[in-house]
């Protein structure tokens, strides 16, 4: 398929810059791929969809404060440093990106904090704005990711949610079963689950399973060719245990339903799906890229929000739930009711009946 086939018009005044006030109360729209029905309801209702010993996969990634403001040597400006990944833990460095990039040179220096208690020096440049900083500072790495951590904020994709970050965003844009340090975004389809809906799919008795893929910016870069085959992802860690293995896959003998909540648990587990339709042990990384046409090996049903156009996950989406179904009907339908699109925005349920 072609990028310009995923292009529609989205009002901004549909996309969510809050979440709901109640994880589990933003709309949801239910799909049914094999009958092409479509329904509106709320999220908490998600449970009537499935029956004792079913499963849902969740991704327990952590999100870390990764956007964070320095000022530059000299000269003061005021420079937007992202966080990606620690390179090396007892050097201090980082992967990051810088804006404006065209100011950061090898050699330069950043200030942070009110005081510039923290100081960190360019030392490469990796793209036309990655570079790799290495901090100075002494003290335990424990210490030192405290301290650079207090002084990042909610890493909100602005491109999308146009607004400063507020201090409750480390809380809105967490998943509640986030547990492993890695994200510099969140799997918003995890967004919507709270305790309580939780509490309530135990009581009924169905499963979850628990995979990491620690997120990156991926899902938000532009797609800048038009044959979608030549379009790279950039690759991102993944941890798929044993014991998830086991739930998944005992799930799937019995003939339950398995729920993938997310586009990155879908890819996670299509990347360690094996030949027999089972899912394997995995540690690694994963750049797969889903768009239709595209046979899926595990999961019954998606769990995902109301995507930008061109994005890669409303690629998946149609790759899951039909082209015609998803973009041309329960699109069209979200863009003509009040749903709300975007990380914060309302989930939609693709079921495979």
């Amino acid at each position: 398929m072609k990028l310009s086939q995923f292009k529609f018009d989205l009002p901004k005044s549909k996309i969510a810059l809050y979440p709901s006030y109640h994880r589990d109360e933003c709309k949801m729209m239910v799909v049914h791929k094999k009958s092409g029905e479509i329904e509106d309801c709320i999220f908490k209702n998600v449970l009537s969809y499935f029956d004792e010993d079913d499963i849902f996969i969740f991704n327990d990634t952590k999100v870390f404060p990764a956007r964070l403001y320095g000022n530059k040597e000299k000269t003061n400006a005021r420079i937007e440093v992202f966080l990606l990944r620690e390179l090396n833990p007892e050097l201090r460095l980082w992967d990051v990106l810088v804006d404006p990039a065209r100011k950061i040179r090898i050699g330069n220096k950043l200030y942070f904090g009110e005081d510039n208690s923290m100081v960190a020096e360019v030392i490469d440049n990796t793209t036309s704005r990655g570079r790799t900083l290495r901090f100075l500072f002494d003290g335990t790495h424990e210490d030192f990711k405290a301290q650079l951590f207090a002084l990042g904020e909610a890493p909100l994709p602005h491109k999308i949610i146009n607004r400063p970050a507020e201090p409750e965003d480390m809380e809105r844009f967490q998943c509640i079963f986030a547990k492993h340090e890695g994200a510099v975004t969140a799997p918003t389809a995890g967004l919507h689950f709270s305790r309580e809906l939780m509490k309530r799919m135990e009581i009924k008795g169905i499963n979850f399973a628990y995979i990491t893929l620690h997120c990156g910016l991926s899902v938000f870069r532009s797609i800048d060719v038009e044959d979608l085959t030549k379009h790279k992802m950039d690759s991102e860690q993944v941890f798929i245990n044993k014991k998830a293995c086991n739930i998944v896959n005992t799930a799937k003998g019995k003939g339950k339903k398995v729920c993938a909540v997310g586009s990155t648990v879908m890819r996670a587990i299509e990347t360690a799906v094996g030949t027999d339709c089972r899912l394997k042990e995995y540690e690694g990384w994963t750049n797969k890229f889903i768009f239709p046409p595209y046979e899926f090996s595990l999961p019954d049903a998606l769990i995902v929000n109301f995507q930008m156009p061109y994005s890669t996950i409303l690629m998946l989406s149609c790759a899951f739930g039909d082209y015609d179904l998803i973009l041309k009907n329960a699109y069209k339908k979200a863009l003509q009711s009040d749903y709300k699109f975007g990380p914060y925005g309302d989930a939609m349920l693709i079921l495979n009946d």
